[in-house]
């Protein structure tokens, strides 16, 4: 997705060689013009599945699955990281490790909302190692829903998570796939291929 790329060249900032800070448009600060456009890029990509759910995890994959959800006409549930007072039964789990925070969390999602003629679209903001993802799937599997596939905002494709989703047989749909960060410069791998065909 051209736009997402040129946003992550404009306002994007490479930490080091495998982080890559975007909270200036997505997981602190977000631009809803953006947003409003990646949830028509899951809506195009994935619209033909007779989807019934988006599951996504706080907090940043909320955004741009509420966008996907409004495209879809359908519910959006994200999975909850921190316990709540009114979130205490019949729950969902799955333990997720952050490779940007170095932390693990369990992940929560009440059953009320997952049932098992459920169609659903996973949709998150990074993908590194696959970790939020599996979680996420392993969620909609314990519920006996049906994954349709994994909609990922931006994709470190230099690490494994992305191969490891589609050698499990998930659908991995990344609307920006950075092949480096080296150097403090971001490269995608739509320049890679550009650059192999010239």
């Amino acid at each position: 997705m051209k736009e997402l790329e040129q946003k992550i060249i404009d306002s994007g900032k490479v930490l080091g060689p495998n982080v890559l800070k975007v909270d200036s448009f997505l997981n602190h600060q977000i631009d809803p013009e953006l947003m409003f456009k990646i949830g028509k890029e899951f809506a195009y990509r994935f619209g033909n599945n007779k989807i019934t759910k988006i599951l996504t995890i706080e907090s940043s994959g909320i955004a741009p699955a509420v966008m996907a959800g409004l495209q879809m006409n359908v519910p959006v549930i994200f999975a909850r990281k921190r316990k709540s007072l009114t979130l205490t039964e019949n729950l969902l789990s799955a333990s997720v490790h952050s490779f940007t925070k170095n932390e693990t969390n369990e992940i929560s999602v009440s059953s009320d909302f997952l049932q098992k003629e459920d169609n659903v679209l996973i949709i998150d903001d990074f993908l590194a190692n696959g970790e939020a993802a599996l979680g996420l799937a392993k969620i909609v599997e314990e519920a006996g829903a049906s994954i349709t596939g994994i909609g990922i905002v931006i994709e470190k494709a230099f690490q494994e998570g992305g191969n490891k989703l589609k050698r499990m047989g998930y659908r991995v749909e990344s609307l920006a796939r950075i092949s480096s960060l080296e150097n403090g410069n971001v490269k995608f791998l739509t320049q890679e291929i550009k650059e192999a065909i010239q």
